[in-house]
């Protein structure tokens, strides 16, 4: 596991299965990531039994404490990880709306961006998201990542088409810990 402040990263398991569907099917979550029709559980275990043969991506759950238990609230990963030329592709998702905006996903994705950079070497690590997630890009930049392109009208939401806005991020421009120490206690892989 990878911990951060308040939050841990876990590997997913069949068992969160029932909170994905949730998730993905409530039209609120949807609205910010690429799918758009309803998800049903067999392509949901479809996706998830071929997910545990796929090497070029990592997916994790996003836990914090709350009362004592570790409670899922979001899935974040890197996918299309290319380890020749040393890049990936970030996403995330926080699922459970009661802790939108409380900067749980910021944590979950500098832990993550400490685990590529300083563990698998990456160089770069990119994203698209939506012209309307001015959320999720205010997060991003304060994380560091700048906008290196818009693919125009990519993505037909709600009857019209909007723009996908390109961000990355490299190594020396990440703002991790600067010592081993701080480095190794900030994203530490612990068996589960």
């Amino acid at each position: 596991m990878f911990y951060g402040k308040d939050l841990r990263l876990r590997a997913i398991e069949r068992e969160d299965i029932p909170r994905f569907l949730r998730w993905f099917n409530d039209p609120e979550v949807r609205q910010f990531v690429v799918m758009h029709e309803p998800l049903s559980r067999a392509k949901e275990e479809k996706w998830f039994e071929e997910h545990l043969s796929r090497a070029d991506e990592i997916i994790l759950a996003i836990e914090v404490l709350v009362e004592d238990e570790w409670t899922h609230i979001g899935n974040i990963g890197l996918h299309r990880i290319d380890l020749k030329n040393r890049t990936a592709v970030l996403g995330i998702v926080i699922g459970e709306k009661n802790f939108w905006g409380q900067g749980y996903g910021r944590e979950a994705i500098r832990v993550l961006l400490r685990y590529a950079f300083f563990e698998l070497g990456l160089n770069r690590v990119e994203l698209e998201t939506f012209e309307f997630n001015t959320r999720a890009i205010r997060c991003y930049e304060a994380l560091g990542f700048k906008k290196v392109g818009v693919r125009r009208r990519a993505f037909f939401r709600d009857g019209k088409f909007h723009n996908l806005i390109l961000m990355d991020l490299l190594a020396e421009e990440f703002d991790g810990p600067t010592d081993h120490k701080a480095r190794k206690n900030s994203s530490t892989l612990t068996p589960a």
